[in-house]
């Protein structure tokens, strides 16, 4: 049988304060009725995904988009259908949204968003949603008093709220010190923390959750961590993607976008190879490798989640 394919715009649409979401509830009546999504619909013929998205947002809900950013494109196979789901984030927005037709709509925080039960398309949204737009990843420091400095200035200056602690110089019992430092230190500024290492550090250290390297990655059947627990890992072409996908990562770094003085004999992947292998993610994708705050915009742009960076945070 061949699969219809069915296009959507979708739009995550933020309260002003960025700690509430909208939710509307699918109709009794349709195809997984009952359950909450982000509120969007079909794409008329000749229609680009943000032209379906202002008109839907219009049609459903009385309001007109003033700002919004591509947040991820979401490919998902049902059994009787291929959906693509282009999902935007609307930053501002004219009017005050409500059912225009006789739909249940809802502000919910971002911390309870797992309260609700969605379409299993919508499951990377969600995680779009909840993480933040610029990820840090710790240099080496041989120095600890250095090393917390300059993390805390990049938690509260910064203002970064998403670390990988990456310590390969350390052995075992040093990067369990760093880790339950650096993890003091996120929760004071609300950051998440993640391990760069074996799954079981976080029987010892419990952080937020853990980073894999390619190599790691690759050599897995399944997820090593908890549901509760964030899971990313280090992709570099299309066969780690599918890989992550297969485990369950929540998401990914790809990378390397330029070439960086710490991976010199890499092939940089481009913003053109980095954008069609972010088109096939469908999870959060962080673009690495040489990225500043500068590229933040760009990397959105082409689907990014957004930047992840050792040196540009790390000063």
């Amino acid at each position: 049988m061949i699969k219809r394919r069915v296009h959507v715009a979708a739009a995550a649409i933020f309260s002003s304060d960025g700690q509430e979401v909208l939710l509307a509830r699918r109709p009794s009546i349709v195809d997984q009725g009952g359950l909450w999504e982000f509120p969007g619909g079909k794409l008329a013929p000749f229609e680009t995904g943000f032209e379906a998205l202002k008109r839907e947002l219009h049609e459903e809900l009385g309001i007109t988009i003033k700002k919004a950013q591509p947040l991820i494109r979401v490919p998902h196979e049902y059994p009787d259908k291929h959906v693509l789901l282009d999902v935007w984030q609307v930053h501002a927005f004219e009017g005050e949204p409500y059912g225009r037709e006789g739909q249940a709509v809802r502000w919910v925080r971002l911390e309870d968003l797992y309260n609700y039960a969605f379409p299993a398309a919508n499951l990377p949204i969600l995680r779009a949603v909840m993480l933040p737009r610029e990820y840090l990843i710790t240099a080496e420091e041989d120095d600890e008093a250095v090393f917390s400095s300059r993390l805390e200035r990049a938690l509260k200056e910064d203002g970064v709220r998403l670390v990988q602690l990456r310590a390969k110089t350390l052995d075992d019992k040093a990067y369990q010190a760093r880790a339950a430092e650096s993890l003091a230190l996120c929760r004071q500024y609300d950051a998440r923390l993640l391990l760069n290492g074996d799954p079981g550090l976080l029987d010892e250290i419990d952080a937020d959750g853990i980073h894999l390297t390619s190599e790691r990655l690759m050599a897995l059947e399944r997820r090593p961590v908890p549901a509760g627990k964030w899971l990313s890992a280090s992709t570099h072409d299309r066969l780690q993607l599918e890989q992550a996908n297969r485990i369950g990562c929540d998401f990914v770094t790809l990378s390397p976008l330029r070439t960086t003085p710490t991976h010199p004999e890499a092939s940089p992947l481009g913003w053109h190879d980095f954008q069609q292998l972010v088109e096939y993610a469908g999870t959060p994708v962080y673009a690495l490798g040489g990225m500043s705050c500068e590229d933040a915009n760009r990397a959105r742009a082409v689907g990014a989640q957004g930047i992840a960076s050792i040196r540009h945070f790390w000063k």
